[in-house]
């Protein structure tokens, strides 16, 4: 994978409060950069899913701006973005193809147009065989996957991904983490991917951003610079665990930081 390149979504001095009281993010400062695998580390409530719903614009910040830099700007002043949620949600009545085909319908391709796309992205997360399948019919991992592959249907510059595998177990997690890898360097995308697990984000990441706890902003960041490709390997090396400690000691001051607020 090559060096990440230039800002392509900028977030300067944002905050975000709730109607009921809740302030979730204060003088947030972020820049994503185009190719890179980003993490954002912090404790659960700390506004991480937050700043993701902002980047895609499905929320407003209450303070501050968000910037789009170049061609990554649309003209609805959004990016192109695709967002894989917590939760797979799918069409439990659609087949994995019909849930994958889904927001390229929406966008007005015909299924014929869109089915090599489609297909391409079902097979880059190891779905080929399962287009026909019924969501009832896969397991929590295979739900995920097809979640991931709708997400990649439409070739998204950016791609949000908010805790998708929290809820699977570890050696399902591991499996995924694998994949993910395996698709983000293929596709060249921007991964943002939203975490509390320092060894999911240091497997998975070439930057880190640690966040304080809420009202959350960025305390720290890492660069991870063992190479791509990661193998298991990598899971067992000292530098792994290394990598680990660092990130570790930075999320424990971080929310030591956000309670003496």
């Amino acid at each position: 994978m090559s060096a990440p390149g230039k800002p392509i979504v900028v977030l300067s001095a944002v905050g975000k409060a709730f109607a009921s009281g809740i302030e979730a993010l204060d003088r947030l400062d972020l820049e994503v950069r185009s190719g890179e695998f980003l993490s954002l580390l912090g404790p659960s409530g700390c506004g991480k899913s937050t700043a993701l719903r902002l980047i895609a614009g499905l929320s407003e910040p209450s303070r501050g701006a968000i910037a789009w830099t170049g061609s990554d700007k649309r003209a609805d002043g959004s990016g192109d973005v695709g967002f894989v949620f917590q939760e797979p949600t799918l069409m439990p009545w659609a087949t994995v193809f019909g849930n994958a085909y889904l927001p390229l319908k929406l966008a007005g391709m015909s299924k014929a147009d869109a089915a090599p796309r489609v297909n391409e992205s079902l097979a880059g997360v190891g779905l080929a065989d399962f287009a026909n399948a019924f969501p009832r019919q896969l397991s929590g991992g295979m739900k995920m996957r097809v979640s991931i592959a709708r997400a990649l249907a439409t070739r998204p510059k950016l791609l949000l991904m908010d805790e998708p595998f929290a809820a699977l177990d570890e050696i399902t997690r591991f499996k995924l983490n694998n994949d993910l890898l395996t698709v983000w360097r293929s596709l060249g995308t921007t991964v943002v991917f939203v975490t509390h697990s320092v060894f999911e984000s240091v497997y998975l990441s070439s930057r880190i951003v640690v966040m304080t706890s809420r009202p959350g902003r960025v305390f720290t960041e890492l660069a991870i610079e063992a190479p791509y490709p990661r193998h298991e390997s990598f899971r067992t090396s000292a530098d792994y665990a290394g990598y680990c400690r660092l990130a570790s000691e930075a999320l424990t001051s971080a929310m030591a930081v956000g309670e003496a607020r």
